[in-house]
């Protein structure tokens, strides 16, 4: 793991860094001690959203091409409006029966092959991936989980156990095995090396665990179909295929609803969350009824404020704007559009490497021009040259020189255009 690049390290403001900073900035460091973390060498307050839009303090607006949290856009107001009637209505824990949570569930699991007929819904991903861990836990009865070397998945102590992204000096833990990002063929190869490994320690397998478009590796969405192979080697060894979609799912990747989907796969668990309820704080857990009622006979599982009313109601909201807006299709082709113009962008910038994305989920490569090496620093020179020029973007990969491209879905060609030529004038300039 010789170079990677810890995920809080990616873009981050340095707190020790020399001049002076607003009271505001002070605050927040007194109250969040070593656990703040701030986008940016000059953090920036915002204080407004709409569409792919955030606003500052001091008026300027910022074109978002990073935020998958808001996914139907900033302070979509048919998803605001339905928070605030259901929390003007009721809002209570998930023991008593109320209609529109069963609306949301029935509504949610139409998306989803018909074997995954349970939800369970949490209050985040993180929450989400913990549970279906317990829940792969019991029904292999391995303790062994098979991550990609960039993963991330959350950060409870067992979720950070399977996201090396997060880890710092830390080692993988006995129960954990690494593989390399799906670069080149043999992914499939690597995975069944991985379950061979925890077989033979005893250890047994539990499940292999990735996000479908690999956004923390870099991205590497394609070719489509090449997970099936390692979903059926983990299955062969004894394990489960958890599809974590808190990123690629809810139509970015602009191939249906789910990243998976693309790879002609069937999950025996899928975990969801941030884009969920557009930033109101949902996720859930669907998986095949045998195995939530195998985790069930073990643990008495509840959850107090998962599926509460008016986080279905932001949930349903939600899928009416995906649907009535067309995002999933708009995904599609303005991120057709989108990679074209940085693949025709790359043919005359040598600094810049190779381009993957599927949908509205693109990563763009920094490289050395001389030797192809991974260029971190330009990657992280571009971030901030962006924000000068009024677009927010993030980093992700093993090195931090790949550009996570992931804007809101209602992101439309002139927006494409306006990062193209801002990047392009930061490039060559």
């Amino acid at each position: 793991m010789t170079g990677k690049t810890h995920i809080l390290d990616l873009n981050r403001f340095d707190p020790t860094a020399p001049g002076e900073k607003s009271a505001l900035l002070q605050a927040r460091q007194r109250h969040a001690g070593q656990s703040s973390v701030l986008f940016y060498a000059e953090p920036i307050e915002m204080v407004k959203g709409e569409g792919v839009w955030l606003t500052a303090a001091d008026g300027r607006r910022y074109l978002d091409v990073y935020n998958n949290v808001p996914s139907v856009g900033h302070c979509h107001p048919r998803v605001a409006e339905a928070i605030a009637r259901q929390a003007a209505t009721l809002t209570t824990h998930t023991r008593y029966l109320t209609k529109i949570v069963e609306n949301y569930a029935e509504r949610l699991l139409e998306t989803l092959p018909a074997g995954l007929s349970n939800l369970v819904m949490t209050c985040s991903g993180t929450e989400a991936n913990d549970l279906a861990m317990r829940i792969a836990e019991a029904g292999t009865g391995g303790r062994g989980f098979i991550v990609t070397e960039a993963a991330y998945h959350g950060n409870s102590a067992a979720v950070n156990e399977i996201s090396p992204s997060a880890w710092k000096s830390r080692r993988p833990a006995a129960h954990v095995r690494l593989v390399p990002a799906p670069k080149e063929p043999g992914f499939d190869r690597a995975v069944a090396a991985a379950a061979v490994s925890l077989n033979e320690a005893g250890i047994g397998v539990a499940a292999l665990i990735v996000d479908s478009i690999f956004s923390s590796d870099g991205i590497f969405p394609d070719p489509a179909g090449f997970l099936a192979p390692a979903v059926a080697a983990v299955r062969a060894a004894g394990g489960l295929f958890i599809a974590d979609e808190v990123q690629p799912g809810f139509g970015r990747a602009g191939a249906g609803m789910w990243g998976f989907g693309r790879h002609g796969v069937e999950p025996d668990i899928v975990t969801m969350g941030k884009p969920m309820g557009n930033g109101f704080p949902m996720a859930g857990v669907v998986t095949r009824p045998d195995l939530l009622a195998g985790f069930c006979e073990e643990t008495g599982y509840f959850n107090t404020f998962g599926g509460n009313p008016v986080a279905a109601a932001a949930g349903l909201a939600v899928l009416d704007v995906i649907r009535d807006e067309g995002l999933i299709e708009n995904a599609r082709e303005v991120g057709t559009y989108f990679r074209d113009g940085l693949v025709d962008l790359g043919e005359r910038v040598s600094a810049m490497g190779e381009v993957r994305g599927a949908g509205l989920f693109i990563g763009l490569d920094f490289i050395d021009p001389e030797t192809g090496a991974p260029n971190a620093a330009k990657a992280s020179r571009t971030i901030n040259a962006l924000k000068d020029k009024g677009i927010l973007i993030g980093a992700a990969g093993l090195y931090a020189n790949t550009l996570k491209i992931r804007p809101p879905l209602p992101f439309s060609r002139d927006n494409a255009d306006f990062f193209l030529k801002a990047l392009g004038e930061t490039l060559t300039n």
